[in-house]
């Protein structure tokens, strides 16, 4: 006869120290599979309000994405997810920086014991933009995401991943109608399109969001617009006829602005041109060229993210 368990909630136990000790922990269980190395294993899409420091003193709270894994050893089955979220919370009220994210992976691949960790968090970053020629304000917002890594010898690893985006003109669009108008009078559009630029930074020192924003507008100009009047469209239009620009010089300008900049060590870029004529996008990826840094391939799953995520 199977016994009948009791279905009511017990909300006067209390979870002591001889209580908890009786409690199975299946981390130490039968492994399943393989007995071999996981390079990583952790929790995604964990998410926390944490405080940002701005170029200009102020600070600003933002809800971000966690992402933490360690590397996972053969002989082990498994890992304490929860100490990952509880090593965050321990730094919950500091100011965001590689600092404090070195201090958390080191502190939860401590507790893990493991040999590698990496945090990667993703938020969305205001900083506030002028328009072209009414001076309004609005905010621009800039996906961004910082990546700590430490591997078995404890050596730290910054890396900043930030979206720019753009519209891009396109120079041949823009002959192609210069001579329809001039040969045979025809009103044309040139096409142009929203683009992205996803540049990822390698750095050993504060790097600001705010300059790398201004980086990217150095090289591209072209950055898309949150308020804007008839001015200011028109203003638009000007300014996407002086820079007209292909997906191939995208990449290259983008690489002379920062090859110029000291704090970078290493750089990769992501362009995306979304194409209003085609029905494919227009990609380019470019990296610094430094002995055993970024690499060239071409990242189908971030070209995805660039196309689908704006």
């Amino acid at each position: 006869m199977i016994k009948k368990l009791d279905t009511t909630y017990d909300d006067k136990l209390v979870a002591d120290k001889k209580y908890i000790a009786t409690l199975p922990d299946l981390e130490d269980g039968v492994i399943q599979g393989a007995k071999v190395k996981i390079q990583q294993v952790g929790i995604h899409n964990f998410r926390l309000p944490l405080t940002f420091q701005k170029k200009d003193g102020g600070k600003v709270e933002i809800t971000t994405s966690i992402t933490g894994t360690v590397s996972l050893e053969g002989k082990k089955k498994g890992i304490n997810m929860s100490r990952i979220i509880r090593s965050f919370y321990d730094f919950k009220d500091d100011v965001l920086c590689f600092d404090m994210i070195e201090q958390v992976l080191k502190t939860y691949q401590k507790e893990l014991g493991s040999f590698e960790a990496k945090i990667i968090l993703n938020f969305s970053y205001p900083i506030l933009q002028e328009s072209l020629r009414s001076k309004l304000e609005g905010f621009q917002y800039y996906d961004i995401a910082l990546e700590g890594r430490i591997d078995r010898e404890g050596n730290f690893e910054r890396l900043v991943h930030f979206d720019f985006v753009y519209s891009s003109a396109c120079p041949c669009s823009y002959e192609l109608g210069q001579h329809a108008q001039n040969e045979r009078n025809k009103a044309v559009v040139s096409h142009s399109q929203r683009s992205i630029a996803r540049v990822s930074i390698k750095c050993n020192q504060v790097i600001w969001f705010e300059e790398i924003k201004e980086m990217c507008l150095d090289a591209l100009k072209t950055e898309t617009q949150v308020m804007v009047k008839r001015e200011d469209e028109q203003a638009f239009a000007e300014l996407n006829g002086s820079y007209l620009k292909f997906v191939e010089d995208s990449c290259r300008l983008l690489y002379e602005r920062l090859d110029k900049e000291e704090k970078v060590l290493d750089f990769k870029v992501l362009c995306s041109h979304m194409e209003s004529l085609h029905s494919h996008d227009a990609i380019g990826v470019i990296v610094k060229g430094v002995p055993g840094g970024f690499e060239a391939e071409v990242e189908h799953s971030t070209f995805n993210h660039l196309s689908i995520g704006k």
